[in-house]
């Protein structure tokens, strides 16, 4: 097999730290970039226990450019394939932003153009070697604007046209890009939000991401339920859809 070096952004996120843990006890290479970096460091030794050939924390924050290119730089001194998994995102209460629309702008930026300004970045690098994956995490949120969350779900559909996109643009060089949208899944950014619809487990989500991977998807709902879930949602007439509060 072919040696696989996977960009982690976001590590420090449940649904990361479950990917990591699979992709490190199939002995692939881990550069694992977020905020936290005792957490970080954490996860590398954690990960190389489970067998992992590489687990190297690196400092990165959406919202500060400077920080993408040491990631990218590190993931390149790596032979092999180059991959990158993105979890990178933040939702505040709508409410809150509705408060303070200063709010937004840190949304937008975790959620949407940090990751894709990053991935814009590490392009030209996958092309040129004519493989590699890229996993981008967005939600069943972007599939519609919804009262509840508009400005996540804003981020999220717009991240997913982007990704759609750059699948276009990176599968004329055998790079993968695979868009991948939960519903609800049990981690610290769900916290205290009752009756939540068919949760799933972050552990469930990084399967799904590697079934995903392995089969060639270009978008995958986790849960499957989701899809058909969606469909309809969108299907709603706008002059209906506005009255409801879904």
């Amino acid at each position: 097999m072919m040696e696989q070096t996977w960009i982690i952004l976001g590590a420090s996120s449940t649904m990361a730290r479950a990917l990591m843990q699979k992709l490190a006890e199939a002995g692939a290479g881990l550069v694992l970039a977020g905020r936290r970096m005792d957490d970080l460091q954490a996860s590398a030794s954690d990960a190389l226990a489970r067998g992992a050939a590489l687990a190297e924390p690196v400092a990165f924050d959406a919202r500060d450019p400077d920080s993408f290119q040491p990631v990218i730089d590190r993931a390149l001194d790596q032979p092999g394939q180059i991959n990158c998994a993105v979890f990178v995102g933040s939702m505040p209460p709508q409410a809150e932003i509705d408060a303070d629309p200063g709010l937004l702008d840190g949304v937008i930026a975790d959620s949407f153009t940090g990751p894709a300004r990053f991935l814009q970045m590490l392009a030209p690098h996958l092309e040129a070697r004519g493989s590699g994956t890229v996993v981008g995490v967005g939600s069943v949120a972007g599939d519609r604007g919804r009262i509840g969350n508009y400005v996540y779900g804003g981020a999220k559909g717009g991240f997913a046209t982007y990704l759609s996109g750059l699948r276009n643009r990176l599968g004329r060089s055998g790079v993968h890009v695979l868009t991948v949208k939960p519903g609800p899944v049990d981690t610290a950014m769900t916290q205290g939000m009752e009756g939540l619809p068919f949760p799933t487990t972050a552990e469930a989500v990084a399967e799904d991401i590697l079934a995903g991977v392995g089969r060639g998807r270009d978008v995958l709902y986790t849960r499957r339920i989701w899809w058909p879930i969606m469909l309809v949602i969108r299907a709603i007439p706008e002059h209906l859809f506005k009255k409801m509060s879904i």
